[in-house]
């Protein structure tokens, strides 16, 4: 897609130049040249984690297992930027507990993504879900699809917060929707979530991601995604103050 106001082609997306007399024309590299300042604007990422990267998250220095075990979780993020799309799984879901540092390294993957002139959006969980249900008008029966359609066809889809939302019918269909469509057409999909996999609640109080998103997107979740489990760390927030 050529560049509004490009000082070389106008916007048309071509050069003309003279070569033996004669006109030539050449496609304009204004597009390759600013593609990724323009995704980079678009994504939505908050200006919070504009400049996340594996290379500025600060690991523990007085907890040598954690330290470790995100030392591996970088590697894993880095790996998966660096080789998409000639990956196992399309994806990643960052399961653990609130202040471990998932959102930092989900957008840090993003972000390399995005370096490789891949397009991608961020959403939080819940927004994604008032956007959607905002624009739904109950008189006519119809939806505005703008979130819901970017939800479902964007080249990369980052949602934080994953089944942060109390359970209804209509959130279970809304998720089992966009993320069995993004599944079967193997668009992939990076999630954070607070909530543990089913099978390893060990609070009986305390709900799995299957109880708040419903087993359909779940399954789907556990086929296109690399489930990566973050270790119990001092919160990633008092660590970046210090």
């Amino acid at each position: 897609m050529p560049v509004e106001n490009c000082p070389k082609c106008s916007g048309t997306g071509w050069v003309v130049r003279i070569a033996d007399g004669l006109e030539v024309v050449d496609r304009c590299n204004c597009d390759e040249l600013t593609r990724v300042d323009r995704y980079t604007a678009k994504s939505g990422i908050p200006p919070l984690y504009a400049n996340a990267s594996t290379e500025n998250f600060l690991l523990p220095k007085d907890n040598p297992i954690a330290q470790r075990g995100l030392a591996s979780v970088m590697l894993t993020v880095r790996t998966f930027a660096r080789e998409y799309p000639v990956v196992d799984k399309p994806g990643l879901m960052f399961i653990g507990e609130t202040g471990v540092g998932k959102t930092h390294l989900a957008v840090a993957a993003l972000n390399g993504l995005i370096q490789r002139g891949f397009e991608g959006i961020f959403f939080d969980y819940q927004t994604l879900l008032d956007r959607i249900r905002s624009g739904y008008d109950r008189s006519s029966g119809s939806m505005d699809k703008e979130a819901y359609r970017l939800a479902l066809d964007c080249e990369i889809l980052l949602l934080d917060d994953l089944g942060a939302h109390r359970v209804t019918d209509w959130v279970e269909d809304t998720v089992a929707s966009i993320i069995t469509h993004r599944c079967n057409f193997r668009k992939p999909v990076i999630v954070t979530t607070n909530l543990p996999a089913p099978g390893n609640v060990s609070n009986s109080a305390k709900d799995s991601l299957a109880d708040r998103i419903g087993t359909r997107a779940w399954s789907r979740l556990n086929e296109m995604c690399k489930i990566v489990q973050m270790p119990a760390v001092e919160d990633y927030r008092v660590r970046s103050r210090r």
